[in-house]
């Protein structure tokens, strides 16, 4: 029996490296050039900053370390990414840098596993690469991520097809070099055989991006989340990624991965947050001594404190799951367990902190007020959390049955009545 909570020594080095470089190199760049300046295409003066420490992780053998051997990445697995990820989660440049950022790194993925080899080189060569940025065009105004409410269509004409419809909240549109595009193919098959999924790049004649929504937090002219309308955008037939109708499946491939990435990232930046409340309960004093004597602050630092560290090791387990099955849909259920704890660990934490600091907690001098609208964020991205507790709810009852009598199978009276009968019977046999 194999029960350990170490990491290899080796990689540990990897870790305490990273540690420090994130800290001492990349956070400063968040703040001179705040998101979402990080998925903007370089200018010749971020280009100089940036590119070195691109190489530097290279050289760290730390540069898309989500991929596997045969893409250019060490096949690290989903564990070491996961402690990977908490450290880069504590800042925006961070998985930028590292080659690991969202919508990216799943659109890599799933090039990588259907793409053709031409689809390869175009695309999935130069993102690799860190050269270019990419959009997932999926959501819908409509129907928001629910795919059997979706009403763009691609038809068929000869040796291309047409695209026609609208696409809402498509993040990094407006900086990506290209789209992968959902799109209904066979209305009649329903929406998991009916859907197909495409590649094209931005400037293809009919993408219309109508205006790009900002979050809450963001200036509307800062918008990233893209309103576009897909009119008579005609691509070649072997734009099709994927088979034809097999959109469903080539999403299920990117998201999985994904949730354990979003999860740790949100551990290293709840991890911060923490930081900053133990810091103030410690500084500050109020009616003769500092807030850290204080009952309540006391009971927020053990609350978090306690919040994050069974969040973190739930997410670990996930990842260990992942790597010992290699199948995302065994672990379907604790995937989607963490990814609807996610922004509840984060806005707790974050919300208690903002607390201790008061006003200056609520100012856009300190980062935790953009920490906190992070999490409604979270709980929406890659599916609304109500949707992720329903699959975890099935899945749990699946490995239920009801009681097949009037009574529950707890029900005192009646395990009584049988464990006199058992007992009864046993000493009889003597």
């Amino acid at each position: 029996m194999a029960w350990d909570f170490s990491t290899e020594p080796e990689f540990q080095e990897k870790l305490d490296w990273a540690a420090t470089f994130v800290r001492e190199e990349v956070e400063p760049i968040d703040l001179v050039w705040p998101a979402p300046m990080n998925y903007q295409p370089l200018t010749p003066e971020r280009r100089k900053i940036v590119e070195p420490l691109k190489q530097a992780v290279r050289d760290q053998g730390l540069w898309a370390a989500h991929l596997g051997p045969e893409l250019g990445g060490k096949g690290y697995g989903q564990l070491k990414l996961a402690l990977l990820n908490e450290i880069l989660g504590r800042s925006s440049w961070a998985p930028v840098i590292f080659g690991t950022q969202a919508p990216d790194t799943g659109n890599a993925e799933i090039i990588a596993h259907f793409g053709t080899p031409e689809q390869k080189r175009r695309y999935l060569e130069p993102l690799l690469a860190g050269e270019i940025f990419s959009c997932y065009s999926m959501t819908e105004p409509q129907a928001g991520a629910d795919p059997a409410q979706f009403t763009t269509r691609a038809v068929r004409d000869g040796d291309h097809w047409v695209i026609n419809g609208w696409k809402f909240f498509s993040s990094n549109a407006r900086w990506a070099e290209f789209l992968i595009v959902m799109a209904v193919t066979n209305p009649e098959a329903g929406p998991y055989r009916g859907m197909s999924m495409f590649l094209l790049p931005r400037d293809t004649p009919g993408v219309e991006i109508v205006r790009n929504v900002g979050l809450m937090f963001e200036p509307a002219e800062d918008g990233s989340h893209a309103l576009i309308h897909y009119d008579n955008v005609r691509v070649p037939a072997d734009s099709l990624l994927g088979e034809e109708g097999g959109a469903f499946a080539v999403a299920q491939t990117r998201l999985g991965g994904g949730r354990v990435h979003h999860a740790m990232r949100t551990v290293g930046l709840a991890q911060r947050a923490l930081d900053m409340l133990c810091e103030r309960a410690l500084s500050r004093q109020t009616k003769g001594s500092a807030l850290a004597d204080k009952q309540k602050v006391q009971e927020y630092v053990a609350d978090s404190y306690a919040q994050l560290r069974q969040f973190r090791l739930f997410v670990l387990n996930v990842a260990w799951q992942i790597d010992q099955y290699n199948d995302y849909r065994r672990v379907r259920k604790d995937i989607a367990a963490i990814k609807a704890l996610t922004p509840a660990v984060l806005h707790d934490i974050v919300q208690r902190a903002i607390q201790v600091h008061g006003a200056l907690g609520v100012s856009n001098e300190l980062p935790l007020a953009h920490m906190w609208v992070t999490a409604p964020v979270l709980g929406l991205a890659d599916g609304p959390t109500e949707v992720h507790k329903v699959t975890v709810a099935r899945e749990v009852l699946k490995g239920y049955r009801p009681s097949e009598s009037l009574w529950p199978s707890e029900h005192i009276p009646t395990r009584l009545a049988e464990a006199k009968a058992k007992l009864e019977l046993e000493v009889g046999s003597l």
